[in-house]
């Protein structure tokens, strides 16, 4: 009975044995997406996963006469949302009429853009400062 194999053989191979060996890698995807809140955030990502027809065996090395039988991909597990940060205008004189934005990480979640808790105002102060100060 014939063995289904990518590996090519011929006369001069008579006598070699066959080895087939699984594999297993844990891919991590790690995706970014701007939405209003954490349920379209939720929604956006659970809509664009892997595009399997892109796991193939061009992902791996053939050379010294080693062939890919097989390539496939599986859902495991998901790290928790994580909140980045708030698209928001620059601190600048004329940032809303520039169009000037930027991504702050200290910015609350919930809170709208021109809202800012004290604390907030606060730490962007202390992260300006060190900023001003070391020159960058």
């Amino acid at each position: 009975m014939a063995i289904d194999t990518n590996v090519c053989y011929f006369k001069d191979d008579v006598g070699k044995n066959l080895y087939r060996k699984k594999t297993y890698y844990n891919l991590v995807i790690e995706q970014e997406v701007l939405a209003k809140d954490r349920d379209e955030a939720e929604k956006l990502l659970g809509e664009c996963g892997i595009d399997h027809s892109q796991i193939n065996h061009e992902i791996t090395e053939t050379k010294d006469g080693v062939e890919t039988y097989m390539v496939d991909a599986n859902y495991t597990e998901s790290g928790d949302l994580e909140y980045m940060g708030k698209v928001q205008y620059e601190d600048e004189e004329y940032a809303e009429e520039d169009g000037l934005v930027e991504i702050c990480s200290y910015a609350s979640e919930t809170i709208k853009p021109t809202e800012m808790s004290e604390e907030e105002e606060k730490e962007k102060d202390k992260i300006n400062n060190m900023y001003t100060t070391k020159g960058v």
